[in-house]
């Protein structure tokens, strides 16, 4: 099997020279990205190809839900080197529509190591408990219980010491959150943008 993949990127590397002789010499020279994006680990959710950006444009972090843990020592690590090696203007939490990780952090069943992980969805999940309630149909319900997930990731990226430090040197660090469906490709807004304090 993984004998296809390079035969893939066998044929990928030539189309990309093709189309951008220089292509190559300039991913190679330098990594400037604008963007860092936290995104979940979904195989259906790469955040190069569904922003419509190349290699080189966005700097990825991915976990399972797209979850910021303030005891998560590889997102941070990634999070202040974003920040202050890359300098990135904006700090992006994707989350999308149909989560798995939403739907087992609600679905009552024991799944090993992964139930830790998913505590702040139950959480949030209990905080919002007469908003969710009021949702008659699962997957609807679920789908605002990934907003809100993302609201909260969003949130917690800003009171991390890193975003705070930035903010503190007067550096333009923008936080936002978007959700992403499955069914149609397009990204949403969530409204939940945080900016440096004034």
């Amino acid at each position: 099997m993984v004998k296809i993949l390079l035969e893939r990127n066998v044929v990928w590397a030539r189309e990309r020279t093709e189309a951008d002789p220089g292509f190559f010499k300039r991913l190679k020279s330098q990594q400037t990205p604008e963007y860092f994006w936290i995104g979940c680990a979904d195989s259906r959710v790469p955040a190069n190809v569904i922003a419509g950006l190349d290699p080189g444009e966005i700097f990825v972090h991915r976990n399972v839900a797209n979850l910021v843990h303030s005891a998560d020592i590889n997102c941070l690590s990634v999070l202040q080197f974003a920040v202050d090696v890359l300098k990135v203007k904006h700090v992006i939490v994707t989350g999308h529509y149909g989560c798995g990780g939403v739907r087992a952090a609600m679905d009552g069943s024991r799944h090993g190591l992964i139930d830790h992980w998913l505590e702040p969805i139950r959480e949030l999940a209990a905080r919002h408990k007469a908003e969710l309630d009021a949702i008659a149909e699962e997957e609807p319900r679920l789908d605002r219980l990934c907003e809100l997930s993302v609201e909260s990731q969003v949130s917690r990226l800003a009171a991390t010491p890193i975003v705070q430090d930035a903010w503190a040197r007067g550096q333009d660090v923008t936080l936002h959150g978007l959700l992403y469906s499955l069914a149609d490709g397009l990204l949403r807004d969530l409204g939940c943008t945080h900016t440096r304090p004034a």
